[in-house]
């Protein structure tokens, strides 16, 4: 009898190339594959050999299937077919749920693999040359979660708050004006926001404000899930910022000249 094997992958954070030699590797050899609904569907192509790719949903708002009955359909597949992959946006360790697949995977008697993805809270930022650390500016971050088991926000945003370390929020656009009122709680009126929608892909979108105003921003530009939503002063060292400053410094020293030139 073939080894029943569960490959967990990080299918990255939108961009289709933005995935491991190993990863597609793993996708080559699968014989089912079970993705997430911010896995991109263009690496399924790379599945030549799957006989099944399901759809499993595990996106805000849209859940297809229970994490409970992901884990049971694993086992299931494991019955009939030597390979189950499952593609899981981003990186299955950062909010992915990984743990409870493999401690399911483990109670049937399944060999277990995680080949690591990159995740959108490094890769979504950087893909808009915007550093989560710069010496001087930032010397750390978090990375926390919008959206608990319990549905309530996590004690770990109010502890962001009082730092002053970068924080990147995933899964939390539906609590926007609640995190904003939290940083503002703590002073934090005037911190640059930055919110990026569709990181990494071709429909990436980026806004940007402070706290006090990002909310109603994210609002008038319709923006939603998925997002990655970055406060700190970081936010000015993005590419869209030095360009918007360039742009409205300029403009002040045509103002200038002309003041000059007319008597002004």
């Amino acid at each position: 009898m073939k080894t029943r094997t569960l490959t967990l992958i990080g299918a990255g954070p939108g961009d289709p190339e933005l995935i491991t030699l190993k990863a597609l590797r793993a996708l080559e050899k699968a014989d089912v594959v079970l993705y997430d609904a911010l896995a991109n569907k263009k690496l399924l192509d790379y599945a030549t050999n799957a006989s099944v790719k399901r759809h499993t949903g595990k996106r805000f708002g849209c859940h297809t299937l229970s994490q409970q009955e992901i884990n049971q359909l694993i086992v299931e597949y494991s019955l009939r077919y030597a390979h189950i992959v499952r593609l899981k946006g981003g990186d299955p360790f950062i909010f992915g749920r990984a743990q409870e697949e493999l401690e399911a995977a483990s109670a049937a008697g399944m060999h277990t693999e995680v080949i690591p993805g990159i995740s959108s809270a490094l890769a979504v930022p950087a893909s808009y040359m915007l550093p989560l650390t710069s010496r001087g500016v930032s010397e750390s971050f978090w990375v926390v979660t919008g959206t608990t088991r319990t549905g309530e926000i996590s004690a770990d945003i109010h502890l962001a708050a009082q730092s002053n370390a970068t924080t990147v929020i995933l899964m939390a656009m539906s609590k926007l004006d609640i995190i904003t009122d939290i940083f503002m709680r703590h002073g934090k009126h005037e911190t640059p926001v930055a919110i990026i929608q569709n990181g990494t892909t071709e429909k990436a979108r980026m806004i940007t404000g402070t706290v006090k105003d990002i909310a109603f921003r994210a609002a008038v530009e319709q923006i939603g899930n998925p997002a990655v939503i970055v406060i700190g002063e970081v936010v000015n060292l993005s590419a869209i910022n030095r360009v918007k400053k360039f742009t409205q410094g300029s403009v002040s020293l045509c103002r200038y000249a002309e003041d000059k030139t007319t008597g002004g």
